[in-house]
C-alpha cells in the first residue's frame, strides 16, 4: 500500500498542474447549459472530438430543449449517427428535452439529483454540467481521473464515487473549481493509459506509481504523401 499524500504534497501536486495550465477548459463544444449537457451525455464511451464533429452542426440548429423536441427522436438520430451507441442516446437526449420543458421551463436545473433524473444522466454528467455551466466545485471522476488518482495514489478508491468522495476530502479549496479539468487532462495527455509519459510529467516525484516510464514512446515514422493539385485557392 503506497504512502498516503501529505495534505504539503496534495497542495504541490495541484500547484504544479495549475502552473502547468492556469485556465483549463472543457474540450468539449458547447454554447450554453442546455448544448453542454446535451454534449457530455453523447460524450459516454465517446471521444470529445468525435462528439464535436457531431454536434457541430447539430447546435447550429439546436440550442434549447424545446428546439430538441421540434427536431425529433429521428432527426437527432441522423444528426449523431457517428457517435457510438447514437440510436439510445437520441432517445434519452428527446425524453430529457421533454421532462427539462415539461419540469423545469426549459432550463437546465442546478442541482445534482434533479439532472439525474433526466434520461441518459448520470452522477459523472451531472458533475461536469454543475463545474462548468454553474461554476460549482465537483469533481466527475471519468476513466482518466480514476487512473490518474489510483496510479498516482492521490486518491485511490475501489470504483469511480469512492474516488471523486477522496478528491473532495483533500483537494484544498482554492483548487477545487479547476481539479476535474486538471486531473482530465493529465490524464488524457500524460498519465495515459498503456504507458504514461512520465518523463515529461511535472507532478512525477510525487506520484507513487512504481513502474514510472524512463523513456518516452518512439514516436512513428510519418510518410509525406505528395499533395494534389487543387482547383481552390486559399487566403491565409
Amino acid at each position: 500500500m503506497p504512502k498516503p499524500f501529505t495534505r504539503q504534497e496534495v497542495e504541490e501536486f495541484f500547484a504544479r498542474l495549475k502552473k502547468q495550465n492556469p485556465s483549463p477548459k472543457t474540450e468539449l463544444e458547447y454554447t450554453n447549459p442546455y448544448t453542454l449537457l446535451v454534449a457530455v451525455a453523447l460524450s459516454a464511451q465517446a471521444t470529445d472530438k468525435g462528439v464535436n464533429k457531431a454536434t457541430k452542426a447539430l447546435f447550429q440548429k439546436v440550442q434549447t430543449p424545446e428546439a430538441m423536441l421540434a427536431l425529433g427522436e429521428a432527426g437527432l438520430t441522423e444528426a449523431i449517427k457517428t457517435i457510438g451507441l447514437y440510436r439510445g442516446k437520441a432517445k434519452n437526449a428527446i425524453a430529457a428535452a421533454k421532462i427539462l420543458v415539461e419540469k423545469h421551463g426549459g432550463q437546465v436545473p442546478r442541482n445534482r439529483e434533479a439532472l439525474q433524473e433526466l434520461p441518459g444522466v448520470g452522477r459523472k454528467t451531472a458533475n461536469v454540467v454543475l463545474n462548468v455551466a454553474f461554476g460549482e466545485k465537483t469533481i466527475a471522476v471519468d476513466t482518466h481521473i480514476f487512473r490518474v488518482s489510483n496510479r498516482a495514489g492521490l486518491a485511490p478508491g475501489k470504483d469511480v464515487l469512492a474516488v471523486e468522495l477522496a478528491l473532495e476530502k483533500i483537494v484544498p479549496d482554492k483548487y477545487a473549481l479547476h481539479a476535474h479539468h486538471w486531473l482530465i487532462l493529465h490524464g488524457r495527455y500524460t498519465c495515459i493509459a498503456r504507458k504514461p509519459l512520465c518523463p515529461t510529467c511535472v507532478v512525477r516525484d510525487l506520484c507513487r506509481f512504481k513502474d514510472k516510464t524512463r523513456e518516452l514512446p518512439a514516436e512513428k515514422p510519418r510518410l509525406n504523401k505528395p499533395r494534389k493539385a487543387s482547383g481552390r485557392f486559399s487566403a491565409h
